[in-house]
């Protein structure tokens, strides 16, 4: 089990492709791969759930990983810009203040 998890921390997306073949390929439950490998039934359930998703089987409205990475980006990226017309906002706001005087 040591190996196993000092593998998913240098190389986190190549262990769970692992951990998702091992669980499809080896006949055993979920929860089994699991605890051979050092993870949480639910972690690896969820990967398992993702790669059917990736692979086209997925419920209709189910995004894939490149997906959620962009949806997450985007989101990062409205954060940030909101952040910026706050800040400008408020620079506005003070200079009026200032010209006024």
């Amino acid at each position: 089990m040591g190996s196993e998890s000092n593998r998913s921390r240098r190389d986190p997306e190549e262990f769970k492709c692992d951990a998702v073949a091992r669980e499809r390929s080896s006949g055993k439950t979920v929860t089994e791969v699991a605890r051979e490998i050092g993870v949480s039934a639910e972690g690896l359930r969820n990967w398992v759930k993702q790669d059917a998703i990736d692979r086209g089987q997925g419920a209709p409205g189910e995004l894939t990983s490149t997906e959620r990475e962009e949806l997450r980006r985007l989101r990062r990226q409205n954060r940030e810009q909101a952040e910026t017309i706050e800040v400008l906002r408020k620079a506005a706001v003070f200079f009026a203040k200032e010209s006024d005087r």
